[in-house]
């Protein structure tokens, strides 16, 4: 956003400030400036002479020695323009006055200085100036000679400043307004921002509705279909139309903020849109077809050409302005080249509308076009500043005699926009910046900026044009800005202390990072996208509740088309990196979520699951893996009571070497070695053991409290069990039993022989454990230990385990 200072002056008659002043105090209020240009930066002693005689030089046919009067007196200029004449009115810049380019356009930084001098034997004591010599162009000048010496206006001031009485003697400053901040995209906007800044009145422009005694229904009539997409919109009618140049005032706002004058009626527009942020747009009526518009979508395949002469496709979530036949205009983006005003214009319909911002943003896009316009729209502007901006165009219309403005206005407006009650408490406000500011000295603050209170609700009212305030924070920020970010002191935060520590969750997380660290595991990342192909990879039946994903709408390529269900497809791919890389004894873990839709089609947002998983290829087996699981469980407090079920049923994983991880009989992972099958499609060439941890179902077992005891006092008893085991009873099982049975005096057991060979019978094998026993009070008898050690052995007994004699 830019605007001139003069402008700004104009509704802040007081300000009287340096361009660095008036940069430094907006920024640290809060309307950032990035920067500032003084027009007349390189311009100096230049000033309006009257050309009082013209001669020819007598040793050049293209040269002209002039006598120009400079109000102080006359003075001899040696000039080569082809368009001066006895009695105009130039630019004149005196010896050692400066000029800011050449004749052709370019600048020179610093600015070109003039001297004195003689040409073609000639004294010449200045030089005359073209407008592309003193910084601008023909553009933001369209009165200026294409070739030769900018010529003033007869009512020109022989002697006056010409610098001031061309607009140059003025900064054009350029501002970062946040998308929250609309008001601020405006120079009544920035105006405001700037009284309040600097605690000077605020005049803003006075508007009044004009118009004759017609009413403007008898010439047009408004219908909005699509009031979602347009809250608002407001048409007036101008007739007997007069095209002509708009006022030299006008032209030099609009070309301080960078705008090209073109005539009235378009300088008009342009004006009120920079003034009041509010875009417009006008159209002929007698083009309208039956002097009806329509707001409404377009279909999809529509084909329409802008103002621009483009031919642009829309669809049906393009709005359109249209009339009783056909699309006149792209809603808040670009008028339609079947409408356009032309210098035959008889009768004008005045446009001032509200529309959504998220909408035009998205219609932008779709059609290619960016405007002035659109910028504004896309913010989300208010839909009761479109009124005041329309009538403050119509007194313009009026004031500048550019036609008749007929009387009313069509205003289609839905649910009116109210203002926003923000209740206040000036205590909580100074607790949350740290302040002593008083409940007056806020509600003055509060005042300048057009917040109103209510004193029965001590309620702040936030004006509609204000789309930022909905909180007691976003007051707070109001009175923070306007007492000085520099003057809140510096204080310690007060409020009830806290752990300084990591959060349970991230807590269970460290361990695992700990854990796999320690066991000579390296983090790796994972990406979140990967490819459906990946299912087909892991020989996934096709009815896998895996293959229900969520499908990316943009996608990167098919390889990246859908969020992972599961974290598995990454950590192998990382593993066959590093074995085709020849890297040996790889051992990588992963701490990332995997993504499972509630319902598809989506209608929530997936669930996130944390996933710890673990892969390793080289020194190691599936024993290995298990033990890494354990240690982390014996981490986070849960020892003991997790068991192993061979019938994991995973077609990735080999289907004699792999079980699923159980804690109090509920699944909470699995680990196993990699399918054969899947470890060439991935193209390891060796065995590959996994282990993945469901992180969110561990929680609720987890915990980090200890309990103590001291050393043992009394000594402990150990009797070894040698048995004759069927070979589909597992480890696990006996284990199950000697804890089970093993009674309060079981201190723990451990298994220390494995044996299958010809001296075990077919279908057995042999398993032998120590266990032991002590009491904490006081020295066990034998018979103690052997009537636990006869409950083992019966229950042990009762699943077809023999004693070994």
């Amino acid at each position: 956003m830019n605007t001139s200072l003069s402008w700004i002056k104009a509704y802040v008659p007081d300000l009287d400030v340096t361009a660095q002043e008036y940069a430094d105090a907006m920024t640290l209020s809060g309307t950032k400036v990035e920067g500032y240009e003084k027009l007349d930066a390189d311009l100096d002693k230049i000033v309006i002479g009257r050309i009082e005689k013209i001669e020819k030089h007598p040793d050049a046919d293209k040269l002209v020695v002039c006598q120009v009067n400079i109000g102080t007196g006359t003075t001899q200029i040696v000039t080569g323009a082809p368009n001066v004449f006895e009695g105009a009115k130039v630019p004149v810049v005196l010896d050692g006055g400066r000029v800011a380019g050449g004749h052709d356009g370019s600048k020179t930084p610093g600015g070109i200085k003039i001297k004195k001098g003689k040409l073609r034997g000639v004294e010449s004591n200045g030089m005359m100036c073209s407008i592309e010599e003193l910084g601008s162009n023909r553009d933001m000048y369209p009165e200026a000679p294409e070739e030769g010496i900018y010529i003033f206006p007869e009512d020109a001031q022989v002697g006056e400043n010409a610098v001031k009485a061309l607009g140059l003697d003025d900064v054009v400053v350029e501002y970062e307004v946040t998308s929250n901040r609309v008001d601020c995209f405006s120079v009544v906007g920035i105006a405001r921002e700037a009284a309040a800044t600097f605690d000077k009145t605020f005049v803003p422009p006075v508007v009044t509705e004009t118009g004759n005694d017609e009413d403007v229904n008898d010439y047009v009539k408004v219908s909005v279909e699509n009031t979602d997409l347009c809250p608002r919109y407001c048409a007036r009618v101008v007739k007997n139309i007069k095209i002509g140049p708009s006022p030299k005032w006008m032209q030099r706002r609009l070309a301080s903020v960078g705008i090209r004058p073109i005539n009235n009626l378009v300088d008009i527009t342009n004006y009120v849109m920079e003034e009041y942020g509010q875009p417009m747009h006008a159209y002929d009526l007698e083009t309208i077809a039956r002097h009806q518009i329509v707001v409404k979508t377009a279909q999809d395949g529509e084909t329409f050409t802008t103002l621009d002469g483009q031919e642009r496709k829309v669809d049906k979530d393009v709005l359109m302005i249209c009339d009783g036949e056909k699309a006149i205009g792209i809603a808040g983006i670009m008028g339609g080249e079947n409408s356009m005003i032309t210098d035959d214009v008889k009768t004008m319909l005045f446009e001032a509308a509200c529309f959504d911002g998220v909408n035009i943003r998205k219609s932008s896009k779709r059609v290619g076009l960016r405007t002035d316009a659109s910028g504004k729209f896309e913010k989300g502007l208010d839909p009761n500043n479109a009124k005041a901006a329309i009538d403050r165009a119509c007194q313009l219309v009026e004031e500048l005699g550019a036609g008749e403005v007929v009387g009313g206005t069509v205003d289609v407006y839905g649910k009116e926009k109210q203002p926003v009650r923000v209740p206040f408490d000036a205590d909580k406000i100074n607790a949350m910046l740290g302040t002593d500011i008083s409940e007056e000295e806020m509600l003055g603050y509060f005042k300048k900026i057009d917040l109103e209170y209510d004193p029965e609700t001590k309620e702040v009212i936030a004006p509609t044009f204000r789309q930022d305030l909905f909180r007691l924070a976003d007051i707070a920020e109001e009175v923070a800005r306007f007492y000085g970010y520099d003057n809140i002191p510096t204080t310690l935060p007060n409020g009830e202390a806290t752990t300084g520590k990591l959060s349970f969750k991230l807590r269970i997380e460290q361990a695992a990072r700990d854990i796999a660290e320690f066991c000579g595991f390296s983090q790796g990342m994972c990406y979140s996208f990967e490819s459906p192909k990946v299912f087909d990879k892991l020989l996934l039946p096709k009815d896998s509740p895996l293959r229900r994903t969520v499908e990316i709408m943009n996608p990167l390529g098919e390889d990246y088309s859908i969020m992972r269900t599961t974290s598995l497809n990454g950590m192998l791919t990382s593993l066959a990196t590093n074995y085709n890389r020849r890297n040996k004894d790889v051992r990588l873990y992963e701490l990332g979520n995997i993504y499972l839709p509630k319902s598809l089609p989506l209608t929530d947002l997936p669930e996130e699951r944390m996933q710890f998983t673990l892969g390793m290829y080289g020194k190691g087996d599936f024993f290995s893996m298990k033990g890494v699981v354990e240690e982390f469980f014996e981490k986070i407090g849960m020892k003991d009571r997790e068991t192993y079920d061979p019938n994991a049923g995973k077609p990735y994983l080999h289907p004699g070497r792999q079980a699923n991880i159980l804690y109090d009989g509920k699944v909470v992972g699995y680990l196993g070695e990699l399918h054969p099958e899947v470890a060439d499609i991935y193209g390891i060439g060796e065995r590959a053991y996994v282990a993945v941890i469901d992180m969110p179902e561990i929680m609720e077992y987890a915990t980090f409290d200890r309990k103590y005891y001291g050393i043992a006092k009394y000594p402990a008893v150990t009797r070894d069990i040698s048995m004759v085991v069927p070979k589909h009873i597992l480890a696990g099982q006996i284990e199950e039993v000697i804890s089970a049975k093993g009674g309060q005096y079981l201190e723990s057991y451990a298994l220390f022989d494995l044996y299958e060979g010809a001296q075990i019978r077919e279908g057995f094998k042999s398993v032998a454990y120590s266990t032991v026993f002590r009491a904490k009070d006081k020295t066990l008898s034998d018979a103690e230990v052997t009537e636990a050690m006869e409950r083992i052995l019966k229950a042990l007994e009762g699943m077809g385990i023999e004693l070994r004699k």
